[in-house]
């Protein structure tokens, strides 16, 4: 008896054959046996990228995996795929963030302004490179610096005092707004790896009073056995509530980890649920039948 290949199926083939190689979406789309223009519409809602720039996340992971390893950076760029040194710029630069060389060396050469700034949430310490918001981390003002350091060890780190500053007062006040649950644009400079900021980017299309459990993220992405990965980057966000890593919960309701305190991630949950309408997630935390327990705290 014949299989029959599902479309979903066929998509998880595009997908693969993207992991291996780099096909023009055409040439994808004969592989799989479906039209150009089904594929890239079904790719894209079903792993939130195009097959475009599913590549190029890829790629750029690779890269900067590779730079994190310590790898030359013309060695790094064409092991990743990159034809030339302006491809990985042109591919991913606003992605990538700071210079492939400054990341490899823990931002040095960067410039990041920073302030200490009280919101909705509690003391806040909000980072910006000249791409945008970089950091936005709540706690204790001296934990707080000492978090920016470790994460930026190599940067020049330069304090600002609130409003003192012509760039960073606008995303002072949007940081602000956007704790105390006001829909606002924030500029953001986004920082990971490709995987990371594939689940940081499906947390950004979660609505406000809506939650998706780790294993429930890791399907939306095509990766059904990866949610102790997402557990992960959700750990490794830095970007509070703007990135909102507080809206995924365990797979029965609870509560799970949080990098700012499970007690800041139920008002969050709260607020939100309040404001639109939801029924909040439940308070139990037992964590039974998730495979990401214990991977999301800080």
């Amino acid at each position: 008896m014949d299989t029959v290949t599902t479309p979903v199926d066929k998509l998880e083939q595009a997908r693969r054959l993207l992991d291996v190689g780099e096909p023009s979406l055409q040439t994808l789309a004969t592989a799989v046996g479906l039209s150009a223009s089904y594929l890239q519409r079904r790719f894209s809602a079903r792993f939130g990228l195009s097959p475009a720039e599913y590549l190029s996340r890829r790629k750029l992971g690779r890269f900067k995996q590779a730079l994190r390893g310590g790898a030359d950076v013309t060695v790094a760029l064409y092991d990743a795929g990159y034809g030339s040194a302006s491809r990985v710029y042109e591919a991913g630069a606003a992605r990538l963030g700071m210079a492939p060389a400054r990341y490899r060396r823990g931002g040095e050469g960067e410039e990041i302004r920073w302030s200490l700034v009280d919101t909705a949430l509690g003391r806040a310490l909000v980072a910006t490179t000249a791409r945008g918001i970089c950091a936005i981390e709540l706690g204790d003002d001296d934990a707080l610096q000492a978090r920016l350091q470790r994460e930026f060890p190599r940067a020049r780190l330069e304090r600002v005092d609130e409003g003192r500053d012509e760039f960073l007062a606008p995303r002072l006040r949007a940081v602000v707004d956007s704790l105390a649950g006001v829909a606002t644009h924030v500029d953001l400079d986004i920082i990971g790896t490709a995987f990371q900021t594939r689940v940081w980017d499906a947390l950004m299309r979660i609505p406000p009073g809506q939650t998706r459990s780790y294993a429930a993220l890791a399907e939306s992405l095509g990766a059904p056995r990866s949610a102790r990965a997402v557990a992960r980057a959700c750990a490794g966000n830095r970007l509070a509530v703007v990135v909102p890593c507080h809206r995924i919960v365990r797979g029965d309701g609870s509560l799970g980890g949080y990098r700012w305190g499970l007690p800041l991630k139920r008002v969050v949950l709260d607020r939100e649920a309040l404001a639109h309408g939801q029924t909040a997630a439940s308070s139990e935390d037992t964590g039974a039948h998730d495979p990401a327990i214990g991977l999301a705290g800080q």
